[in-house]
């Protein structure tokens, strides 16, 4: 059987989820089948993916453009393909394209849902109507859609109530618990301004609205004085967002704040959680959250939001606490003071008790490894595949 998987993200060129996602996926799913990788980008060296750039005639277009005109590349690549397979709206539209040119089985899935991030209209304008549209007429015309988690199954019912319910299943992002896992080591603490002998909660993500960045910098106002405040955060989405976070680190009045902007080789990324306190994400928007995943298998603590998927993965009052929220439609807290508080509260009890995040560090690694490997969710996908043939 082969199986194209059409992705905007794949190594080198990774930032986010989705990119991990299809990265493992990937490698797990090559025991199993032909998978050719298709993804948005500069050439790649590795057998069996392809890359592909924005046509030269739409370099200076609208990013939402620039998508589809990348999309229509892919999908003419797809001939031969048994099952296309896309993840998230930059690569939907390419598996739309490539099932009514061939007939191929379309498989979508879901990271995210655009109509549930309505602040990339400040990223994109006016493409931001046209990534609902791609997302919208690929998900009702998909063969079937994987949701990464109950909630986002949840999401993709509402959101779209045409799609039969039976088409939508619920398979889980995984995690590489070899490769994330506890690292001793500390030079990558030093290079970086980190203190191993002090506690520290950090951060690691997009600066997007997505992210909660804003939240957790109102939150650490309040944090406990001896402790660090690592943030991991770059790629932001626009210079207002990336303007409000500078705006925020400046205010704050406290030492050991550390702020590395520039995307870090992952064996740093371990070992910048292993040594944490606590791994704070504050997301109002966040499907499953494949970077708790991540510090849970470094055996961190994890404080989150209780939103989307979060719960799924984050067993409250056991590898971590959550946050509840109250949000407005588009995901905003509506009360921003009391979330930030709350948030405060939660990390500050962590950093105060080192014994109990400990613990939770370590029930965290636990769970990571018995419920979410990659082997056991290629399996599964693959098993979808033979569903839709």
């Amino acid at each position: 059987m082969r199986v194209d998987l059409l992705s905007r993200e794949y190594p080198p060129e990774v930032y986010g989820g989705a990119g991990v996602h299809v990265e493992y996926l990937a490698r797990e799913l090559r025991r199993l089948a032909d998978v050719r990788v298709r993804c948005f980008g500069a050439p790649r060296a590795d057998a069996g993916v392809s890359a592909y750039r924005v046509p030269g005639g739409l370099e200076a277009a609208n990013p939402a453009l620039q998508v589809l005109g990348v999309d229509l590349e892919m999908a003419a690549a797809c001939a031969g393909a048994d099952v296309v397979h896309s993840h998230t709206w930059y690569a939907n539209f390419a598996g739309h394209v490539a099932k009514m040119l061939y007939g191929t089985p379309h498989v979508i899935t879901t990271h995210s849902l655009e109509p549930l991030r309505p602040w990339k209209a400040e990223q994109l304008g006016g493409g931001y109507t046209i990534s609902c549209w791609a997302e919208r007429t690929a998900l009702l015309s998909a063969d079937r859609v994987i949701a990464v988690s109950e909630g986002m199954r949840d999401d993709v019912l509402a959101t779209y109530p045409e799609i039969p319910p039976e088409k939508v299943v619920v398979i889980h992002n995984g995690i590489d618990t070899t490769e994330y896992a506890p690292d001793p080591r500390t030079d990558a603490l030093a290079r970086h301004g980190i203190d191993p002998d002090r506690p520290y909660a950090v951060f690691v993500g997009r600066i997007t609205r997505q992210k909660g960045l804003p939240h957790l910098l109102r939150a650490a106002r309040s944090l406990d004085p001896g402790a660090q405040l690592v943030l991991c955060a770059g790629a932001p989405d626009t210079p207002e967002i990336a303007a409000e976070v500078r705006a925020l680190v400046a205010e704050l009045d406290r030492e050991g704040v550390v702020w590395i902007s520039e995307m870090l080789p992952r064996a740093e990324v371990v070992q910048i959680l292993s040594h944490a306190t606590v791994f704070v994400c504050p997301s109002i928007y966040e499907p499953m959250g494949i970077v708790n995943l991540e510090a849970m298998a470094c055996e961190t603590a994890v404080v989150a939001t209780a939103t989307g998927g979060i719960p799924e993965v984050v067993a409250d009052g056991v590898t971590g606490l959550l946050v509840p929220v109250d949000q407005e439609d588009d995901g905003t807290p509506r009360d921003p003071e009391a979330f930030a508080a709350t948030l405060a509260e939660r990390i500050n009890a962590l950093l105060g008790d080192p014994a109990r995040a400990a613990a939770m560090g370590k029930a965290g690694r636990e769970r990571a490894v018995a419920h979410f490997s990659w082997e056991r969710i290629a399996a599964r996908t693959a098993e979808l595949y033979t569903l839709v043939r």
